[in-house]
């Protein structure tokens, strides 16, 4: 059964500062925790294809894939796939962005399925993904609520 996570937290600040802090993907690896870097390589209206490159994992290992985000403004939404799979069978990511009292509800959709010579099985990843989501969700919040003040 392929993988699917679905996380959210709420941001105490206005929709437009989430919005614009989260779709600057040059600063992304000051941003999150996970990323040392990402490359644009190319941009067409609201899409965009770029490298992501990770620090390196507890073994050393420097993972690093091409994604394509396309952003919806109007409907506060993101759509995203990895061009590169690396060890997914496919990767989807779904972002959606609400005003709510107090702030901005922020929310990552991910349907996947990983490859059978994969070092994690579908089960294994969804575990990952979900643990990894809350931590640079929470880290995200406190970043862009200290910009608020």
């Amino acid at each position: 059964m392929p993988g699917h996570t679905d996380n959210e937290i709420t941001v105490g600040a206005p929709v437009d500062l989430v919005w614009e802090i989260t779709n600057d993907l040059p600063n992304w690896p000051h941003l999150f925790s996970e990323y040392s870097s990402v490359d644009i390589l190319h941009q067409e209206g609201d899409t965009t294809r770029f490298r992501l490159t990770m620090h390196p994992d507890e073994n050393g290992t420097v993972w690093s894939w091409v994604s394509e985000r396309t952003t919806d403004r109007e409907g506060l939404k993101v759509h995203a796939h990895r061009v590169e799979t690396g060890p997914f069978a496919y990767m989807n990511i779904r972002w959606h962005y609400a005003p709510v009292p107090g702030g901005t509800t922020m929310r990552w959709v991910q349907d996947f399925e990983m490859k059978p010579d994969a070092p994690v099985d579908d089960h294994g990843m969804t575990e990952r993904i979900n643990s990894n989501s809350k931590i640079q969700m929470a880290l995200i919040r406190e970043k862009i609520e200290a910009r608020v003040g």
